[in-house]
């Protein structure tokens, strides 16, 4: 049995924050809950609360499940859009700007023994 959970439009670069996905791939719920609460990333508190849902999510589909016995089965990001802006700069120049979003999915499973 498997859950997952989506954030969709996370502001932020897809490689920023797939630096903080590969630090967590497949470990347990308890631990990558506390590698994520120790990282010092601006996307790391927002995936600690992706991980929270996706476990939410299985505790809704399978009650009774012992949260300690699952494991972040996978957690990918995928780019998104970028908004194009542009910035003023000296003599009548401009600078453009990219403000770059990402998708991040997380799936949860039970540990297969």
């Amino acid at each position: 049995m498997h859950a997952e959970a989506r954030l969709r439009f996370y502001k932020g670069s897809a490689q920023k924050v797939r630096l903080v996905a590969d630090t967590v791939r497949g470990h347990g719920i308890p631990r990558a809950l506390s590698v994520l609460k120790l990282t010092h990333r601006r996307c790391a508190h927002d995936l600690e609360k992706l991980v929270r849902s996706a476990v939410a999510n299985l505790e809704q589909k399978s009650p009774g499940i012992d949260a300690g016995k699952l494991v972040l089965k996978s957690i990918w990001v995928d780019q998104g859009p970028s908004l194009k802006r542009f910035r003023a700069a000296s003599m009548g120049r401009v600078f453009p700007r990219l403000h770059k979003y990402c998708h991040v999915t997380v799936q949860v499973a039970e540990r297969e023994e």
